[in-house]
């Protein structure tokens, strides 16, 4: 047991800056700690079940593995203080909350591994941190090389590099057209859709070189927000009349409808190709049994983006995360389900309500699997 939580991670995780930033803005006390003591090799990791990042360790003594995992606990206990409770935003947040875990992995694995002339120093520097021992370094050297090929699985290609940067771009422009009204996504408190954006936009694209100059000096109030969604207060101090609420009445600002717009133009298509391919997966695993580990990926989807053919990895966690917001639309009553039809439809993102997959994912044992 300890006095405050730990999170075992790193800056360089991306999915720990989601964690990170909800424990921050939620001013909730705790410990970060880089994986790799004693305690967490013969405590943490056996009960964690997998080796990835974040993996909280409660005061109590919980371990609770992934960074959805780790809020959703928090969550219940302050009655869901982060998820707005109408509709619309609703539905909004955790729609970004899908974007930020999986939608925007490309850009994010792209800026990190294709600008070695600015990166690669700093990413070296951040991976060997504190490593003395030279037989571990070399195998964090090996695993750097692995990851640099999974940027291209998830469809950083070479023949692709300049899309992927337009698209990051105008995403760039559109979200500081949003930022230079409102301080977060829904008003002037963080919702879940922030927690899930911060994951790409601060550990890659807000703290590796090339991608945070990029954004210093195209979208200084995208980077404003990245500052903010690292500080204990609301940081606020550029909007006077912000009463530190979601905005009233199910609002969701133009601005906002522009940026899913602007998302939905890749986001959609690969969702679409990744459940087909997932689906196709299932049908070739007739023994598949009931609490069986989801896999990372399943295959690679094939779609088109802007007349460019992409292939990036499906993955079935992708839709784990998509079952909340369609279990959420499930609920709606007539009135509510004709406003987020409108709403999905104008921008871009109506088919995400119906892209399923053809089993359900739970979770386990710190494990999601497949029920």
């Amino acid at each position: 047991m300890t006095d405050v939580p730990i999170l075992y991670g790193s800056p360089l995780s991306l999915y720990t800056g989601k964690a990170r930033s909800y424990l921050i803005k939620n001013n909730i006390p705790y410990r970060e700690i880089r994986p790799g003591s004693g305690h967490y090799e013969d405590h943490v990791l056996p009960l964690a079940r997998a080796r990835t990042m974040p993996i909280l360790e409660t005061a109590g003594g919980k371990i609770i593995r992934d960074s959805t995992a780790i809020i959703d606990h928090f969550e219940q206990s302050s009655g869901y203080s982060s998820q707005p409770s109408t509709p619309k935003q609703a539905m909004v947040s955790r729609l970004f909350d899908v974007i930020g875990a999986e939608g925007l992995l490309r850009p994010a694995m792209h800026y990190r591994w294709n600008f070695d002339e600015e990166n690669i120093e700093f990413i070296t520097f951040s991976f060997t941190l504190g490593v003395e021992d030279e037989g571990r370094k070399k195998a964090i050297l090996g695993f750097m090389d692995r990851m640099r090929m999974m940027a291209v699985a998830f469809g950083a290609s070479p023949e692709n590099h300049a899309t992927i940067e337009s698209l990051y771009e105008e995403l760039l422009d559109k979200l500081n057209d949003h930022f230079a009204s409102y301080p977060y996504l829904l008003g002037y408190k963080p919702c879940i859709g922030d927690f899930g954006l911060i994951a790409p936009l601060y550990a890659h694209l807000g703290r590796d070189p090339a991608p945070l100059r990029l954004m210093q000096q195209r979208a200084p109030r995208v980077f404003r927000w990245v500052e903010r969604m690292n500080r204990p207060d609301p940081d606020v101090g550029e909007f006077p009349a912000a009463n530190l609420e979601f905005i009233g009445d199910d609002v969701i600002p133009e601005t906002l409808v522009a940026v899913l717009k602007h998302v939905a133009e890749d986001f959609v298509p690969e969702t679409i190709a990744a459940a087909d391919c997932v689906n196709d997966w299932l049908a070739s695993q007739e023994a598949l049994a009931v609490g069986t580990p989801i896999e990372r990926g399943v295959g690679m989807g094939t779609y088109t983006v802007r007349g460019l053919e992409f292939q990036s990895l499906a993955q079935p966690y992708r839709f784990y995360l998509l079952r909340r917001i369609q279990d959420r639309y499930a609920e709606l009553d007539e009135a509510e389900t004709g406003d987020v039809d409108r709403l999905f439809q104008a921008s871009g993102m109506k088919a995400v309500l119906s892209a399923t997959i053809n089993r359900v994912i739970g979770r386990e044992n710190n494990l999601e699997v497949w029920l």
